[in-house]
C-alpha cells in the first residue's frame, strides 16, 4: 500500500512545469531578436527512480550551466519548417528539439514570465495524464475527482455540472487551456502574447466537431453560402472568395474542396450540440459572447491571407495538421485593435514570432492584433475550430456608453456645464493655433480639463454596465439545459395532453424553493417606471437571430428580481421574495411568470397535483 501511495504521488508531481526564459545574446547581437521570441514551458519529467540528492545535484548543475535558449528556439523553428517541407517525417525532429528544450531550461516558475518574450509554449509529455489531486489516497477524494482537470472533452461533458454555473464555466475554461492555470494565463498571457499547448493527446478534443459532422450538417440543413459558409483560397499572394448564391449542397462544397478551396463554416454552434454546449458555457466565464468558426483546408493549400482579428482567438486542432505562423503587431495602433485588418502581403509583416505545426489535441491562443496565417501540410488536410471572444468589450467600449450619458446628466444638473464659451475662443482655438501659447488658449485648455474631471462625478457606472449587459444578453447563445436542470424546470414539466385530456399539472407554492437557472442568464434593467428582465433563454443559436428577449415586471417587483440575482446559487422560498405595494402578496404569481420563461428552477422536481387538488386550484 505504501509503495502504491508513493507511486501515485510521484505521478502527480510529473504535471509540474517550469518556464524556460531566453536571454539576449551578447556574443551575436544579430540573433538576439530571435532569442527573445519564444518562451518555453515544459514538463519536468524526472525519473521516479532517482533519489532526492541526485535531483538536487542535477538542479545545481543546471543552474551552474549556462542555458542556450537562443540556439534551442532557432533549432525548434528550423525543425518545424523542415517538418512542413518533409511531410513531418513522423515528428522525430520535433521530439528531439523538445527534449533539448527541456534539458536546457532554467527551471524558473511560470510566475517569472519575461514580458519581453513574444510567445509561450507548453510541451506535455506523451502519455501524460492530468494530475488529479495532491491529497493522500487515504483521504476522502469524493470531491477531488470532480475538481480534477478533465482528461478530454468526453470526460468534461460527462461530469455532473457544478451547482454554481460560474464554477462550471471555470471548469470548461480549465479544460480549454489545461495544463496552464487560469491565474497564470490571465496574469502573463491574456492580451499579451500567444500560447501554444502541445498535448501529444489526439483524443483530447475528440467529439467537438469533425469533417464527417460537417458533411452531415450540409446534407440535413439549409446551409447558405455567405450566410453560413464561405469558399476561400489564397494563391500567389491573392485571397479570393468563391461563394455562389443559394444553398451550400454537399456535392457542390466538396467539389470546391477537391479543387483546393478552403471551407469556413461561420456558425457551427447552430448545428453542433457539442460546440453549442462549449460556447454557451464559456460565454458565462468571459461575460460576453463566445463565437466559433470551423475551417477545413485541403492538403498543401492555404485559405486566407495574413491578417489580424478583433477577437481573442483559441484555435483547437481537430483533424490533420496545420502550419501556423504568427507575427507581432506592426505598430502600437494595431495592438489590441477594435476592428479586424484587411489582407497583408508577406512584405508587410516581417519575420514570425512563432512558427509551428498544430496536431490534433493541440491548442493555440493569440490576442487581438496578432497577425497570423496558416496552411495545411502537403500530406494531410486540416480541420480546426477557432473560438472567439472579447470582441468590443474593452474599457473604451464601456466609456462609449458611459460618457454620453454622464454628459447628459451633467448638463441637466450642473450649471457650470451650461455656461457659454468665451466669446473670443475662435481667436486662439483650432488647428491654426495648435502650436501657439496664447494665455487665453492655456486658460481654455485648463477649463476643459477641469470639466472633464468633474464629468466623472456624473458618470452612471451601473447604467453603462447594464447597457453592456443587455447587449451581451442579445449576443449570447441560449443555455444548454442539463438533465438536472430539466427535471427541476419548465423544460421537464410532467404536464401533457393525450386524447384531449391534460394531465400531470404542477403548481408552485409559497414554500417552494427556487433560484435562477444560471448566474448569467438574466439582467434586471429599470427606467424608474417599469422593470425589464433581459435574458437569453429564447435567443436563436445564430448571431442576433431574434430581437432582444425580455419580460416586463412592475417596478414593485424589482427588489424580488434583485434578491434572486444576489442570492444565487442559494435556493430561497417563494414567500421570501420581497414585493412592495399592491403586489406584496403576489410572490407566487411572479415566480410562475419567471418559471414559465425558464429563468428559474426549483430545488426538487415538482410533483403532479391530483384531480382533487386541481379542482381546488
Amino acid at each position: 500500500m505504501a509503495d502504491q501511495s508513493s507511486d501515485v504521488r510521484a505521478k502527480k508531481r510529473v504535471s509540474a512545469f517550469a518556464v524556460f526564459q531566453s536571454q539576449k545574446s551578447k556574443s551575436n547581437p544579430s540573433t538576439s531578436a530571435n532569442s527573445n521570441s519564444i518562451l518555453s514551458m515544459s514538463v519536468l519529467n524526472k525519473s521516479k527512480s532517482k533519489s532526492k540528492k541526485e535531483k538536487k545535484a542535477e538542479k545545481r548543475k543546471a543552474n551552474d550551466t549556462p542555458s542556450k535558449p537562443m540556439q534551442m528556439a532557432k533549432k525548434l523553428r528550423m525543425s518545424l519548417r523542415k517538418r512542413g517541407k518533409d511531410d513531418d517525417d513522423d515528428g522525430k525532429d520535433k521530439k528531439a528539439v523538445e527534449s533539448d528544450l527541456r534539458a536546457s531550461g532554467d527551471g524558473i516558475s511560470v510566475n517569472g514570465t519575461n514580458n519581453e518574450e513574444k510567445a509561450a509554449i507548453y510541451v506535455q509529455q506523451e502519455q501524460e495524464q492530468p494530475s488529479t489531486s495532491e491529497k493522500s489516497p487515504n483521504q476522502e477524494n469524493e470531491a477531488s475527482e470532480d475538481r480534477a482537470p478533465a482528461k478530454n472533452l468526453e470526460d468534461l461533458f460527462s461530469r455532473t455540472p457544478h451547482t454554481d454555473s460560474t464554477q462550471e464555466a471555470a471548469r470548461f475554461f480549465e479544460w480549454l487551456i489545461h495544463p496552464v492555470k487560469a491565474d497564470n494565463f490571465f496574469s502573463h498571457l491574456f492580451e499579451r502574447k500567444p500560447l501554444l499547448l502541445r498535448r501529444h493527446n489526439p483524443s483530447y478534443n475528440e467529439g467537438l466537431f469533425s469533417s464527417a459532422e460537417l458533411d452531415k450538417i450540409l446534407r440535413k440543413n439549409d446551409i447558405q453560402f455567405t450566410r453560413n459558409l464561405d469558399i476561400t483560397s489564397y494563391t500567389d499572394g491573392k485571397r479570393e472568395t468563391h461563394n455562389p448564391e443559394g444553398r451550400a449542397l454537399a456535392p457542390v462544397v466538396w467539389d470546391y474542396y477537391q479543387n483546393g478551396c478552403s471551407i469556413r463554416m461561420l456558425n457551427p454552434q447552430t448545428y453542433s450540440h457539442a460546440v453549442w454546449k462549449l460556447n454557451s458555457t464559456l460565454q458565462e466565464y468571459f461575460s460576453c459572447l463566445v463565437g466559433a468558426n470551423v475551417y477545413l483546408t485541403p492538403s498543401g493549400t492555404q485559405g486566407f491571407a495574413p491578417h489580424y482579428d478583433d477577437i481573442e482567438a483559441f484555435v483547437i486542432q481537430l483533424e490533420g495538421k496545420k502550419h501556423w505562423r504568427l507575427y507581432k503587431p506592426r505598430n502600437d495602433n494595431e495592438t489590441l485593435p477594435r476592428f479586424s485588418s484587411g489582407n497583408f502581403s508577406q512584405e508587410d509583416i516581417g519575420e514570425p514570432i512563432l512558427d509551428t505545426i498544430l496536431e490534433p489535441g493541440d491548442l493555440l491562443y493569440f490576442p487581438r492584433g496578432i497577425i497570423h496565417q496558416a496552411n495545411a501540410l502537403e500530406d494531410t488536410h486540416s480541420l480546426h475550430i477557432t473560438l472567439s471572444t472579447c470582441q468590443k468589450t474593452t474599457w473604451g467600449d464601456f466609456l462609449e456608453k458611459l460618457v454620453p450619458r454622464a454628459l447628459q446628466v451633467a448638463l441637466e444638473e450642473d450649471v457650470e456645464f451650461r455656461h457659454a464659451l468665451p466669446r473670443d475662443y475662435l481667436n486662439y482655438m483650432g488647428i491654426a493655433f495648435a502650436d501657439t501659447t496664447h494665455p487665453k488658449r492655456l486658460e481654455f485648455l485648463q477649463k476643459v480639463s477641469q470639466l472633464m474631471m468633474k464629468l466623472s462625478f456624473y458618470a452612471p457606472m451601473d447604467a453603462a454596465a447594464d447597457k453592456m449587459a443587455t447587449d451581451y444578453m442579445h449576443d449570447a447563445l441560449p443555455p444548454v439545459i442539463s438533465k438536472e436542470e430539466e427535471s427541476c424546470s419548465i423544460f421537464g414539466s410532467s404536464t401533457s395532453c393525450s386524447k384531449g385530456v391534460v394531465s400531470g399539472k404542477t403548481q408552485l407554492e409559497n414554500e417552494t424553493e427556487i433560484r435562477l437557472l444560471r448566474r448569467g442568464v438574466a439582467r434586471l434593467i429599470s427606467d424608474g417606471n417599469q422593470c425589464h428582465v433581459y435574458h437569453c433563454m429564447e435567443n436563436a443559436r445564430w448571431y442576433h437571430g431574434k430581437e432582444p428577449q425580455f419580460m416586463e415586471v412592475p417596478i414593485e417587483a424589482g427588489p424580488a428580481i434583485e434578491h434572486l440575482i444576489q442570492t444565487y446559487p442559494e435556493y430561497i422560498t417563494i414567500s421570501s421574495l420581497p414585493l412592495t405595494g399592491e403586489f406584496e402578496e403576489q410572490q407566487v404569481e411572479l415566480a410562475q411568470k419567471l418559471y414559465e420563461t425558464g429563468l428559474i428552477v426549483t430545488k426538487s422536481p415538482l410533483q403532479a397535483i391530483s384531480e382533487d387538488e386541481e379542482e381546488e386550484v
